[in-house]
């Protein structure tokens, strides 16, 4: 009776141990969880993946190949029970950063993991680094989990293929400029140079493009980072030396735009000046002859007085005066 009882006891204990302890769980605050019951994920009936904001630029074709369903999501918090039956599939869905160049299948892939190579659209190798931050969608867990064996491997290749493409046909933006006005257009032709310089813009590219990552593989981007775009060693020199070469050409427009410039604005002040030296010496001649035109319109004897008047003048001025007599 004894062995039974204890049998019995160890049955119990084993059991409450197994199904009823172990079914209680807890979510972490930055977890999420779904539920499965005999293999099958409780779902939100009628709901697709489609539905949600990140599939509306998917292509039609696109649509009916990444339809998944929506999940009953766990949040966090707890304690929860779930029956032997029931398994629990928890997920991180903290923001995480990689550098964009690791390859999930195979680390020693792209110089084991240092930068990715990519070739410009004049046939230039480039070295490519820099992040990616990236995070579980809440709203897709089923491609995360089920739909996709391994989504940040096809997330990477997804935005390696892009970012290549991208700059192997990339052309930077034309400048309104003419080129008369715009001696910097002068290095247009080298495509490392408008890469560099343009790499928000190619960022901004990137988050367009990867936005249905989350409908695809449960897996939404938040920022690509592109750090640096290197070319190989010897190339560098030859447009180091390009790019000096440059600089100079430009300097040196720049100082003679800006001595012709500092000449054209001598020349218009030096002609204000005589202008306003000519006006200066003409006003008073217009001045005096509108007054003879007055005195002689008021009479001979006004105008002759004003000339005899004049000529006390010079006189009273005068040291030595000539005088003409009629023989």
């Amino acid at each position: 009776m004894s062995f039974l009882f204890g049998c019995g006891v160890g049955f119990v204990c084993w059991f409450l141990l197994n199904y009823l302890f172990a079914g209680i769980y807890t979510v972490d605050q930055n977890e999420r969880a779904v539920k499965t019951v005999f293999g099958r994920a409780q779902r939100l009936e009628g709901k697709t993946s489609l539905q949600t904001s990140s599939a509306l630029s998917m292509d039609e074709d696109e649509r009916q190949r990444y339809r998944y369903p929506q999940l009953v999501v766990i949040p966090a918090g707890g304690p929860y029970f779930k029956f032997p039956w029931e398994t629990i599939h928890k997920v991180s869905i903290a923001t995480q950063t990689l550098n964009m160049a690791y390859d999930p299948d195979d680390p020693s892939a792209n110089r084991n993991g240092k930068f990715i190579e990519a070739v410009t659209k004049d046939q230039l190798d480039t070295n490519l680094s820099g992040q990616i931050r990236f995070r579980v969608s809440e709203a897709n867990l089923y491609a995360y989990l089920f739909g996709v064996k391994n989504p940040i491997a096809h997330v990477m290749g997804y935005f390696i293929s892009i970012l290549r493409e991208r700059i192997a046909n990339y052309e930077a933006p034309k400048q309104l400029e003419e080129p008369a006005k715009s001696p910097t257009m002068a290095s247009s032709g080298v495509s490392i140079n408008d890469l560099r310089k343009n790499l928000h813009a190619i960022n901004d590219h990137m988050m367009q493009e990867c936005s249905t990552a989350s409908a695809r593989y449960g897996i939404s981007l938040e920022a690509a980072l592109i750090n640096s775009i290197d070319p190989p060693d010897e190339v560098e020199k030859a447009l180091a030396a390009i790019n000096t070469a440059h600089n100079e050409v430009s300097s040196e427009i720049s100082l003679a735009q800006a001595g012709a410039d500092q000449k054209i604005v001598q020349s218009r002040r030096a002609t204000e000046i005589e202008t306003l030296r000519a006006q200066s010496e003409v006003e008073p001649l217009i001045s005096q002859a509108t007054q003879l035109a007055e005195m002689k319109q008021r009479g001979t004897e006004v105008l002759g007085a004003y000339i005899r008047n004049v000529k006390l003048q010079l006189f009273s001025k005068a040291r030595q005066i000539f005088v003409e007599v009629k023989k």
